[in-house]
């Protein structure tokens, strides 16, 4: 990464009562890794917290992983908290057990990238060039 560009500030956070984390902490050490500045607010995340924490560490973007099911309740709730605090331009993607028939659902509430299983933490990063380096240069 170029020493000269603005360090990409990115939030990871768990909303509602999904417990597993393993997946959270191994994108949260990759994009560490990668040389952005990442905030992970741990398990149990209430949408107001972690809207709430994205606006308080002024992240350009904010990670869901959602393995509980309640994605088509947690992305909007977490995307309505964000646009409540005037931080509707925080991008917003995510990873977990996500069904293929919810994807256009959540891209058109404004979900930016859902990370499948399997997706490699590669791949993460280089959505992160690829998507919110533009953006947070261009600013």
């Amino acid at each position: 990464m170029n020493a000269d560009l603005r360090k990409i500030r990115i939030l990871v956070a768990k909303p509602g009562l999904d417990g597993h984390d393993r997946g959270a902490k191994v994108v949260v050490q990759a994009l560490r890794d990668a040389g952005y500045e990442v905030v992970y607010t741990g398990l149990h995340q209430t949408p107001e917290m972690v809207a709430a924490a994205a606006v308080q560490e002024s992240v350009d973007a904010v990670g869901l992983s959602i393995m509980s099911g309640a994605h088509m309740t947690l992305f909007p709730a977490v995307i309505d908290a964000l646009k409540s605090r005037g931080a509707s331009d925080v991008l917003i993607f995510g990873g977990g057990i996500i069904p293929d028939e919810d994807m256009p659902a959540l891209t058109k509430l404004g979900v930016s990238m859902i990370f499948k299983p399997g997706a490699s933490t590669q791949q993460i990063v280089d959505w992160v060039e690829k998507v919110i380096r533009p953006k947070v240069e261009a600013a």
